[in-house]
């Protein structure tokens, strides 16, 4: 298998939903499956706003990201969507950039009342860039995230199953998909 990539869309060092994207990077490292980071603090702010798709550091992220097998979406809820610095890093990219890849949407918001941001605003735009399998993702609550626990960050039992549960079906994709390819 080659790898996932896992994109962070919080544009804070110390985020929630970063604990929560590098649990899952340690999933699936322990998996054996090697995962390659993207976040939208790699970037200079000027690439992004002035929307550079020559710059070399974006040129860099289109390569990784047409190498992997699967990819991992992580974004704190912002006004009931994903974070603009998401978004403005995604303009960049190819509009088939995530064709025939599997993808994991998760989200972490403050509030119950955004539960629906993962259907009603990430997928969608996910879809525009061509992504075909999308899994259900998950909506973590805030107050489920322990940011000093980086082992075991999510403190909700169920929301922990839906998180590990799904991980699992989408590494298990990401790993036929990979398996497919080297066979052709």
């Amino acid at each position: 298998m080659s790898y996932l990539v896992s994109i962070s869309g919080s544009p804070s060092e110390a985020s929630r939903s970063s604990v929560v994207s590098a649990y899952i990077k340690r999933k699936a490292e322990e998996r054996g499956l090697s995962v390659r980071e993207i976040s939208v603090l790699d970037f200079d702010p000027d690439v992004l706003i002035r929307g550079k798709y020559d710059d070399p550091s974006i040129t860099e992220a289109i390569s990784v990201l047409h190498g992997a097998s699967g990819v991992v979406i992580v974004s704190p809820v912002y006004k009931a969507a994903y974070t603009g610095a998401l978004k403005t890093l995604l303009d960049l990219l190819p509009q088939d950039i995530f064709k025939n890849k599997p993808l994991f949407p998760l989200m972490v918001g403050g509030s119950a009342a955004h539960l629906l941001a993962i259907d009603y605003a990430l997928k969608p735009l996910l879809a525009a860039l061509s992504a075909q399998t999308i899994l259900k993702g998950v909506y973590v609550l805030d107050k489920y995230v322990d940011k000093s626990d980086a082992n075991e960050p999510i403190k909700d039992e169920e929301v922990q199953e839906k998180v590990d549960v799904q991980f699992e079906q989408f590494a298990e994709i990401a790993q036929n998909l990979s398996i497919q390819k080297e066979l052709k």
